[in-house]
């Protein structure tokens, strides 16, 4: 299955969304590439041209060529059809159709926050990296950024010290770490994290993939946190991204005038981010207090209905999970199950994502 996976993603003039147009009108990857020619041309978007490439199956060669390569250097894929796909990414519209990561990745974290911003980070910036992870630490956040120089390097490092778990996300193939003095921070990071991307081995951190990048690292997070940035650049792609994908975003304020304060200044000043003064600025926005502390607010509230309790314990076997499938797991209507919903929430056991998910607080 993975051959086909890996295949579909090297397609000729196939984009994410059509890609899995395809999967989705033949009935599976696999059967993609055991389709007619006529039969593929008439799927809105594929063109005789791309039918005729899709037949030939020429792609596949490239592709048996990367399974040897994930076999050889213990890869981790996932699909975006798989169950253990990012939750978080299933909900963008323009998700990978196919991650690959090495490390020790916890592919669906409780919470997790993205901290980007600009390369050339001053001491005021990596002073607030510093104090922002190490105060996340204590409610068990995921610290997510893109192993560049400046801010994004010194959020991992901030991480590997406080032994909080930090994946990158980088736009090269896992054959090499761009840039390569960072390799000794990486090292560390697998132990508790880790690497992933959407370019196969062999891809070159090309100036065209830090967006496509970028969307991933907002996706994969429930917010992200812009440190230093200046108006333009990846770290305010990268905040605008998680703008349309309905995330919580926080900006560093700096000096007026300064170059690299002006990005976060234009964020706060258009109500695009929040402001932050502290650590406590992001808990309190997103309902993460300490793990142990919810805990203990959690068993306050014993007065449960049969229903309120059922869709409880859907969420304690794993949670996020979507309205939808709460709804067909607890035998309930959509407006009960809302309903229920919703009273879970007002007694502090659960929060909503964006996209209808929910899990538990």
């Amino acid at each position: 299955m993975l051959l086909y996976q890996i295949g579909l993603t090297l397609l000729p003039g196939i984009g994410v969304k059509l890609a899995k147009n395809l999967v989705a009108y033949a009935g599976g990857v696999e059967a993609v590439f055991k389709q007619k020619a006529k039969s593929l041309a008439a799927i809105p978007g594929i063109s005789q041209k791309i039918a005729r490439s899709i037949v030939r199956q020429s792609v596949l060669s490239r592709a048996e060529k990367e399974v040897r390569f994930i076999e050889k250097n213990n890869i981790q894929t996932r699909f975006y059809l798989d169950d253990d796909y990012p939750n978080r990414l299933k909900y963008c519209d323009d998700n990978p159709v196919l991650l690959f990561g090495k490390g020790e990745i916890e592919w669906n974290p409780k919470r997790v926050i993205s901290i980007v911003g600009t390369r050339n980070a001053t001491a005021y910036g990596k002073k607030h990296v510093d104090e922002f992870v190490e105060g996340l630490k204590e409610a068990g956040v995921c610290i997510v950024s893109g192993m560049a120089y400046g801010i994004d390097i010194q959020a991992h490092r901030a991480a590997v010290r406080n032994n909080m778990s930090t994946i990158a996300v980088v736009g090269h193939g896992l054959d090499r770490l761009y840039p390569q003095v960072h390799n000794s921070t990486l090292r560390k990071m697998k132990k508790n994290g880790g690497v992933i991307t959407e370019f196969l081995s062999g891809t070159i951190p090309d100036r065209e993939n830090f967006p496509k990048r970028n969307r991933i690292i907002a996706g994969f997070s429930d917010a992200t946190l812009v440190v230093e940035s200046g108006k333009r650049g990846g770290s305010m792609i990268t905040a605008e991204l998680a703008l349309s994908y309905s995330r919580d975003v926080f900006a560093v304020p700096g000096d007026l005038g300064r170059e690299y304060s002006e990005g976060c200044n234009a964020l706060i000043h258009t109500q695009k981010a929040n402001l932050v003064r502290g650590v406590n600025d992001i808990l309190k926005v997103m309902n993460w207090q300490a793990q142990e502390k919810k805990q203990v607010q959690i068993t306050m509230f014993a007065e449960l209905s049969d229903e309120e309790q059922t869709l409880l314990d859907i969420l304690k076997a794993g949670s996020p999970v979507t309205i939808d499938d709460l709804s067909l797991r607890a035998g309930l209507s959509i407006s009960k199950t809302s309903v229920n919903l919703l009273n879970l929430e007002f007694k502090g056991m659960i929060r909503s994502l964006p996209g209808k998910v929910y899990e538990l607080s």
